[in-house]
């Protein structure tokens, strides 16, 4: 029995839900708070790792593991780390049937135990760049949780580096930050504004956050990525010192940089509509559906036997497929392969053996007959799996200029935060007013966005002087 889709229209976090469900991706947890990445979800996830992973390492990143438990002692050596992470901590006081001497955090985040090992990898300046990056499970207890946005336990890589000087590392938090970038405009097809944060917005510890800023369809923000310079904070806090090029020790510069499941999250709130998710080609982990549509038997053995030639090719060009042979009314084929956001379905009927085929792209919903030959079916198909790439990252992108405004006074800011924009206005650069905008309108800072021009104005709630404008809007 198909499950009706609540329209995102009416109803945007039941839409997401239900996208969620039809399409099969992730369930409740018989554990409050955590989920099951069901292996459509799953499959997504490996998507995205395969391509960050491959990014990671073409600069230079090596992977490593590092344990979940952590002693708290080590979170307790960094003040401004610990105090952001307190609420969220999950603490283990006994085991193996005795109460620990020293209680264990399960790891929210890994700078604490990595660093306590890089202090004792690194020596001298040729042990320099340090560059690691881990996939792991991480906890944080979120008191409301929502499936791949929030969740107690998700899955995450991470990345920290540790460099001579403060400019290297600076830089590769930037880099990394492109990375993210790239990952999410030319793989997610969701565009980016790319900032810096708040002090008040940046990771507990951090010199400096850098950030992705994502607009999904309702209007509010979703970080597709952070990248830290964490200063020296953790470097003289765990002694990760070297010996540089003139024999004097030093404290190292550090990074740290992650993505999430959460990413999962964006890709269904950026892309998907009514009928069900819509994931762009190139992290969709079946990019062509080729459906057989046969009355008995002896149709079904000629018409499978042409879909097999097409897939043999579709292969050949390295476009990953799954041929639907299944004794099922098309209908149902189709909408399963609708709802679970294939960017191209064939339809192939024993009409169209040898002459023509029907191509369904599923970005725009909409149906072409086409004359095929098994010689050009990888091009056409190719050529057209970039047309649906290129048209959602064009459609995303249109929606967030569509919806992001800038404003000048108090009441133009609020009416704006209220109609779920992106909003640019100027900040006097006061935490307190940060935090009473908050307060009053549910809007964060987002980003201090790199290209801001300096321009003079006042503060849109202080109306003190501000030289440039800074990115509001409600979040995840």
């Amino acid at each position: 029995m198909r499950k009706e889709i609540t329209k995102k229209e009416a109803d945007f976090s039941k839409w997401y839900q239900d996208i969620i469900d039809v399409a099969d991706l992730a369930e409740h947890s018989a554990v409050k708070g955590c989920m099951v990445i069901k292996p459509n979800g799953y499959a997504i996830w490996e998507e995205m790792q395969k391509v960050l992973d491959a990014k990671f390492k073409d600069l230079g990143v090596k992977n490593a593991y590092f344990p979940l438990f952590i002693p708290e002692s080590f979170i307790n050596k960094e003040k401004d780390h610990v105090k952001g992470f307190a609420p969220e901590v999950a603490v283990v006081t006994h085991a193996g049937g005795k109460k620990l001497t020293e209680p264990l955090i399960i790891r929210p985040t890994s700078e604490t135990i990595m660093y306590e090992a890089f202090s004792r990898w690194v020596r001298s300046w040729r042990d320099l760049p340090l560059e690691i990056n881990q996939w792991a499970n991480v906890v944080r207890w979120e008191l409301r949780p929502r499936l791949f946005l929030r969740t107690i336990e998700f899955l995450w890589q991470e990345g920290h580096t540790v460099h001579e000087t403060e400019s290297e590392a600076d830089q590769k938090a930037r880099d990394m930050l492109s990375v993210y970038e790239d990952f999410a405009e030319n793989y997610l097809a969701i565009p980016v504004i790319k900032g810096a944060k708040s002090e008040k917005e940046k990771f507990a510890g951090a010199k400096t956050t850098y950030t992705c800023e994502t607009m999904m369809q309702d209007g509010k923000a979703l970080q597709a990525g952070t990248s830290h310079n964490l200063g020296q904070n953790f470097s003289k806090t765990f002694n990760i010192k070297f010996s540089d090029k003139n024999n004097e020790e030093k404290y190292a510069w550090q990074t740290s940089w992650g993505v999430s499941t959460r990413l999962i999250g964006a890709l269904i709130m950026a892309h998907s509509d009514n009928n069900g998710l819509v994931l762009p080609p190139k992290i969709a982990p079946i990019q062509v559906a080729i459906v057989c549509i046969y009355k008995d038997q002896k149709e079904k053995i000629q018409v499978l036997k042409y879909a097999e030639k097409i897939n043999d090719q579709l292969k050949k060009a390295h476009i990953k497929t799954k041929i639907d042979a299944r004794d099922l009314r098309p209908g149902e084929k189709f909408f399963e392969w609708e709802k679970n956001g294939v960017p191209v379905r064939i339809e192939i009927g024993p009409k169209e053996v040898d002459s023509h085929l029907v191509l369904y792209r599923r970005d725009k919903s909409e149906k072409e007959s086409v004359k095929f030959s098994i010689e050009t079916c990888a091009l056409k198909i190719s050529s057209l799996l970039a047309s649906v790439q290129e048209n959602m990252f064009n459609r995303a992108l249109e929606f967030q200029e569509k919806n992001t405004v800038k404003v000048d006074t108090w009441e133009d800011f609020k009416k704006a935060i209220n109609d779920g924009k992106f909003v640019y206005a100027h900040w006097c650069q006061d935490t307190k007013i940060e935090e009473k905008i908050q307060d009053e309108t549910g809007a964060t800072i987002r980003c201090i966005p790199f290209n801001a021009k300096t321009e003079k104005g006042k503060c849109v709630l202080s109306g003190k002087p501000s030289e440039k404008r800074v990115l509001f809007a409600k979040a995840y």
